[in-house]
């Protein structure tokens, strides 16, 4: 055997030797649960938010209709917390827009009385504008029913805002949502009833569930008040749990809820719903909240 012979079965070996280790080497660290490398992220997206939108549509209930605010059973859109333009309240559209551009670029499509069920088709009116933003304050008449009974079921709140949201993508795929929390309506009750004009108004029909026989601290009213105010926070769940499967939708955190409204800041009318300053508050609120940068 020449010597060009052997040299090059030295290197062939060698070679061999090498290559056996890297598999090896491989091998045994997949048995010990090594890092395979990188592959197929499981993380979402991460959400993409303009906080600076250029038109506003509000969808709910009484509140962002401004019920109550300037006089008594009575809508008064203009201070709407959402999209007004009066300037004591300096609403979420005028802060957003400015005031001339709001009057154009806003739109409010809250009815009074409106409940979860109703969202969906308010959703679809609001979403043919093709807004890049729609505000969301709605929960509160699902909790003030007649009876505790009659309030809207935890799944039926969470199937009507996921049918609303789906109405809504259908029509602007790309616009985001700020969701409001639902007030905390004890709060309320022991704010308002301090006022005999305004225990009036209540008898009258206004949350029942909550406010009927104000002045009564018996077992049966407090466990009826207790009940509702735990209804209550099922749904501000509910609305947070939903929103977060949406990329472009943001939630207030509960801080609505959390406002400890005082009487200032209730209607003079009914003690209940959002005086002009209240709606004031309610904008701030927003506002904050659209305009955060968040990661």
């Amino acid at each position: 055997m020449g010597q060009g012979t052997r040299v090059r079965r030295r290197r062939a070996r060698a070679f061999l030797a090498v290559l056996a280790s890297g598999v090896l080497g491989v091998t045994g660290c997949d048995a010990v649960g090594g890092d395979p490398g990188p592959g197929p992220s499981s993380a979402r997206p991460t959400p993409v938010w303009d906080t600076s939108p250029r038109s506003v549509a509000a969808v709910g209930d009484s509140i962002t209709r401004g019920f109550d605010a300037c006089m008594v059973l009575s809508d008064c859109p203009e201070v709407s917390w959402a999209t007004g333009d009066r300037a004591e309240v300096d609403s979420l559209a005028v802060r957003l827009l400015g005031r001339d551009r709001a009057a154009a670029r806003s739109w409010n499509h809250a009815v009074t009385g409106a409940r979860m069920a109703d969202l969906a088709g308010q959703m679809t009116r609001a979403g043919a504008h093709r807004p890049e933003l729609v505000a969301v304050l709605v929960g509160a008449n699902d909790a003030c029913r007649s009876s505790v009974a009659e309030m809207t079921s935890v799944a039926g709140f969470r199937a009507g805002f996921q049918r609303a949201m789906r109405a809504l993508r259908a029509q602007a795929p790309k616009a985001q949502v700020y969701v409001a929390s639902i007030p905390d309506l004890k709060r309320l009750w022991s704010q308002g009833r301090t006022n005999p004009l305004g225990k009036q108004v209540w008898k009258l029909g206004i949350c029942p569930s909550m406010l009927g026989d104000a002045d009564s601290l018996d077992a049966a009213a407090t466990a009826r008040r207790e009940t509702v105010g735990k209804r209550v926070a099922d749904y501000n769940e509910v609305l947070r749990e939903v929103c977060a499967q949406d990329l472009r939708c943001r939630t207030d955190g509960g801080a609505v809820h959390d406002y400890r409204f005082g009487t200032k800041e209730l209607s003079h009318w009914d003690w209940f719903h959002p005086s002009v300053t209240g709606q004031a508050k309610l904008a701030g609120i927003a506002y904050r909240v659209v305009t955060a940068k968040r990661s």
